[in-house]
């Protein structure tokens, strides 16, 4: 019997001109798809030209200038469609969805379609839900105890997942899925009985306790900043009236 993590996935990815999931817009994004574990990996890229500039310090990080999208780059409102449309296809096949800290990427990626389609992801979703693995929040729920930090880079270190090229999408969207398998075996008499499905749902509980955990140290420690508790797409925030 094959075990879910053994099994077809899918894994999605962005760079983008920074971290305010509101605001900031995506440079380049990658999906990465594989039938099973140790299989060929189909992998789809996108690159795009934000139409605001693109801060030194995500320069410094994923390495796409101004420059470089603006002579190489689409224009964001086909490819965030043609995006959306990927991953509906995906969900439409039954494959989960291997997110990196999905609130991020996913939330992005909505408010794109907001601003260049005037739609959401949810739109594009409707008739095939999100079935998301995320691997942060899995490893913070299995192995909560643990000292450390939880990037993409520190976990592939800690399972022995190879990235190769960090903070460039496909290797990032590779690393991600290859680092769920990882997880998966890793913890699999926890694991081995509940189906992808039954994860997304799980995944949505554990990723609120870790945000209240964490919304108490700040507030112990002083910290004014606020954690979303919502997974794995961030509600869209409401004007004031």
């Amino acid at each position: 019997m094959m075990h879910w993590f053994e099994g077809p996935m899918a894994a999605f990815d962005t760079e983008t001109t920074g971290v305010d999931v509101e605001e900031d817009r995506i440079v380049s994004a990658a999906l990465v798809v594989q039938d099973t574990a140790g299989g060929r990996t189909r992998v789809t890229r996108w690159l795009v030209n934000p139409g605001i500039p693109v801060p030194a310090g995500a320069t410094e990080i994923h390495g796409l200038t101004d420059d470089h999208l603006q002579r190489n780059g689409r224009w964001p409102a086909p490819v965030v469609e043609e995006i959306a449309r990927a991953l509906a296809e995906q969900c439409a096949t039954g494959r989960p969805l291997v997110v990196m800290n999905a609130p991020f990427d996913l939330t992005l990626l909505d408010r794109e379609l907001k601003r260049h389609r005037a739609s959401s992801l949810g739109r594009y979703l409707q008739n095939s839900p999100l079935c998301v693995l995320d691997p942060r929040v899995l490893d913070k729920h299995l192995d909560r105890y643990r000292k450390g930090r939880r990037t993409l880079t520190d976990l592939c270190e800690l399972y022995g997942v190879a990235l190769d090229g960090a903070h460039d999408a496909a290797a990032d969207a590779a690393a991600s899925l290859e680092l769920v398998r990882a997880v998966g075996r890793r913890f699999s008499g926890r694991l081995e009985r509940l189906t992808p499905a039954e994860l997304h749902t799980l995944q949505a509980v554990w990723h609120a306790a870790q945000a209240r955990g964490l919304q108490a140290w700040f507030a112990k420690s002083g910290t004014p900043e606020v954690v979303d508790p919502a997974w794995p797409l961030r509600p869209e925030l409401r004007a004031a009236a």
